[in-house]
């Protein structure tokens, strides 16, 4: 069994190595969605694969660094693109979410990255 939540953020951003002249050189923002998924059995008593507050818990953290943050100022995210940011996510809540599965990372309605672990 596969659970989510999903979690929305604004933030600005450049490209620092796109070609001269890309529109996403210049600083632009988004208003991110991210969505993380938590894998494994149902409990038998608890009826859920975890608590979707623990998912919740889990992402206060990393949403307080980067709502309304310029993120390339963010240790790690010096070319902050939606494959970069999945994985920044995903090894800041990997340790408080054992079966955490995919980290997608949506930067509008049309586009976007799923992070499955590993690289």
């Amino acid at each position: 069994m596969e659970i989510f939540k999903e979690f929305g953020f604004e933030a600005a951003h450049r490209l620092p190595h796109v070609p001269e002249g890309h529109k996403c050189a210049r600083l632009h923002g988004h208003s991110f969605r991210v969505t993380v998924h938590v894998e494994g059995a149902v409990g038998e008593r608890s009826g859920w694969v975890c608590d979707f507050a623990d998912i919740a818990a889990a992402m206060v953290p990393v949403v307080e660094v980067l709502d309304h943050a310029y993120l390339n100022d963010i240790d790690g995210l010096g070319n902050p693109t939606s494959e970069v940011v999945a994985v920044w996510i995903w090894e800041r809540v990997a340790g408080a979410l054992p079966g955490l599965s995919q980290v997608v990372v949506r930067e509008n309605c049309t586009s976007g990255c799923a992070y499955r672990g590993g690289q």
